[in-house]
């Protein structure tokens, strides 16, 4: 010990002091999920999280990028193939030709072009993948159960995975040093003989488990300004729920690509974290304005009172 403070040390210091409120309560990191969809421009996300980075907000920042994928795959002359689960969920089956797509275009291109606007903006943005440092595994699915003409069918083949541990140790690990990583698919995939292969797995599932695992708010951006009751009209924007019976009616109002949005919320609810917002990516401010408030937010009540329902029954 020299009894010296090196200028990391106070940087460091300064930035973990910053995650409690005023009032003494701890803020807990925020996980922003920004989807692939074409209508979504990130910038708006991009200066809004550099904010809350330089007031030293932990952030970080999960990206999808289906439509970039399959648009990839369409000049390859390979067509995106979708299936619908028994359970009424659309999702992509992801064969061998589309998991070395996903890995050139997620891992590659796009987490690239995001880190580096990060970077632009001040941001100390450090890119990775799922596969990175084992950030994100589980069990592969090489089959899974599709619904084809009113019939239940198993359909092989497929490289797609779901997460059951997050390396938070890593994450940590990153934000304490001031870093803000930028997590995409694809995950690791443990196979049934002990290996492992990088397989696909849902953004909004990924962002997730990450913001359960680490205890933070999720923000979930995408095209539209939260979950609508009438999905056709936006002037029936949800604002919120809180209990049980409010997250049914958002469940019920949730239709086509929501409906994952919906999953993945109360799975990152039941996780650990303590509020899930939707909302609106092309606004200025996306990320304040869905802490503030815009959009919808499911709040973790909706889980403890059915939990205290169910204990009291």
């Amino acid at each position: 010990m020299t009894g010296y403070t090196t200028t990391d040390s106070i940087e460091s210091a300064a930035h973990q002091a910053n995650q409690y409120r005023a009032d003494g309560g701890f803020r807990p990191p925020v996980v922003v999920k920004i989807g692939g969809a074409k209508a979504v421009e990130p910038e708006g996300a991009v200066g809004d999280i550099a904010t809350l980075v330089d007031e030293g907000r932990e952030v970080v920042v999960v990206h999808g990028g289906s439509t970039a994928v399959d648009e990839t795959l369409e000049r390859m002359g390979i067509d995106p193939t979708y299936v619908e689960t028994p359970g009424g969920v659309t999702g992509r089956f992801t064969d061998e030709e589309t998991i070395e797509v996903f890995e050139m275009v997620m891992a590659g291109k796009l987490n690239t072009e995001l880190t580096t606007l990060f970077r632009n903006a001040g941001v100390d943005a450090l890119g990775l993948s799922g596969v990175d440092g084992g950030l994100l595994t589980g069990p592969r699915k090489s089959a899974v159960r599709v619904l084809e003409d009113g019939k239940k069918k198993i359909k092989r083949g497929d490289h797609s995975g779901k997460i059951t541990d997050v390396n938070t140790e890593l994450l940590e690990s990153v934000l304490s040093d001031g870093y803000t990583p930028v997590v995409s698919v694809p995950m690791l995939g443990e196979n049934k003989d002990g290996s492992v292969t990088p397989v696909n797995a849902d953004a909004d599932r990924s962002a997730a488990a990450i913001a359960g695992a680490l205890g933070g708010e999720l923000i979930m951006l995408t095209d539209v300004t939260g979950i609508y009751e009438d999905p056709d009209d936006p002037e029936t924007v949800i604002e919120s729920a809180s209990t049980p019976t409010e997250l049914d009616a958002v469940k019920t109002a949730a239709e086509g690509f929501m409906t994952k949005k919906v999953m993945a919320a109360t799975e990152a609810l039941d996780g650990g974290a303590p509020a899930v917002y939707v909302a609106d990516a092309n606004s200025d401010a996306p990320v304040t304005d869905a802490l503030a408030g815009s959009g919808t937010t499911i709040h973790r009540s909706v889980l403890d009172d059915a939990e205290n329902t169910e204990a009291n029954q």
